[in-house]
């Protein structure tokens, strides 16, 4: 699955810092822009998984439907 997210980027002194519009907690910093956005990538991808994975142990067991969903965000 690939999702599209909007990364967002701030020159804040001698540092780059970026965040993902859509998703609270992913956020992350670099020197330089290319820095911060392979930094920002790892991070969304960590969170993404890391929320599957907490979601899978709270439902335990039980059989889930589970599907895609797409909304329109402007």
């Amino acid at each position: 699955m690939i999702g599209q997210f909007t990364a967002a980027y701030i020159k804040h002194g001698k540092w780059f810092v970026g965040y993902v519009e859509e998703i609270p907690g992913v956020n992350t910093q670099g020197r330089t822009l290319a820095e911060v956005k392979k930094n920002l990538k790892e991070a969304l991808e960590l969170i993404l998984e890391t929320n599957k994975e907490i979601a899978h142990k709270i439902h335990g067991k039980k059989p889930a439907l589970e599907e895609p969903i797409s909304v329109l965000v402007e």
